[in-house]
């Protein structure tokens, strides 16, 4: 099953603390679970000051530069992964390097009927 391992940070701190993850480790990571078989995709995003909100209200369509909502923590990448169940995906989750000093929101992927 596929899970969609969204990782949340406060990009302020992200880098700045003692237990912040280098790229090095990050990239490492990603390589044993790409080695694994068990990734699907894994990007890192942009500064939250990048993100474009789009909403379709009444047939108009607004365009609002920033992030959807003002948080303490912004989404700064994902792993979309295959594992076995909910409980591999979370100890592949919490082996996440920026799991440090922010959080890894893990969602099942919903399979669409088309």
């Amino acid at each position: 099953m596929k899970y969609l391992c969204l990782v949340y940070s406060d990009e302020r701190l992200l880098h700045s603390l003692p237990e912040s993850p280098k790229d090095e480790e990050c990239m490492a990571y990603a390589e044993s679970v790409q080695g694994s078989g068990r990734m699907v995709a894994a990007e890192a995003l942009e500064s939250v000051q990048t993100a474009t909100t789009v909403r379709m209200r009444n047939g108009k369509l607004s365009i609002t530069d920033g992030p959807f909502a003002e948080t303490k923590e912004q989404l700064a990448g994902f792993y979309l992964i295959d594992a076995r169940d909910l409980n591999e995906a979370l100890q592949l989750a919490g082996n996440i390097p920026a799991a440090r000093v922010g959080c890894v929101e893990v969602r099942p992927v919903r399979q669409l009927n088309v």
